[in-house]
């Protein structure tokens, strides 16, 4: 951020969504649930099954490439002999 940022509305909306949604410590709950009773909803639903499947796909891909990796700096190190200095 600097003072002459001039994308402001994009994110008025998550900044109105975390101060609704901040539990405070002298009421125990958020702003939103003070002022209407129920939770404040993020307009998506977090549990819905399925959801994580493309995150899951590359954390996958990235655990092989991880591993190819380890496995490439192993065979290239053996038989290399450390020396302490």
């Amino acid at each position: 951020m600097n003072h002459r940022q001039k994308d402001w509305p994009e994110w008025l909306a998550s900044a109105k969504f975390a101060i609704n949604n901040k539990t405070y410590s002298t009421i125990k709950v958020s702003s939103f649930i003070a002022n209407y009773g129920r939770e404040l909803r993020m307009g998506v639903d977090i549990r819905r099954k399925g959801k994580n499947e493309e995150s899951n796909r590359v954390c996958r891909k990235n655990e092989k490439g991880t591993e190819r990796s380890r496995n490439s700096i192993e065979k290239s190190t053996r038989g290399n002999k450390v020396i302490d200095r």
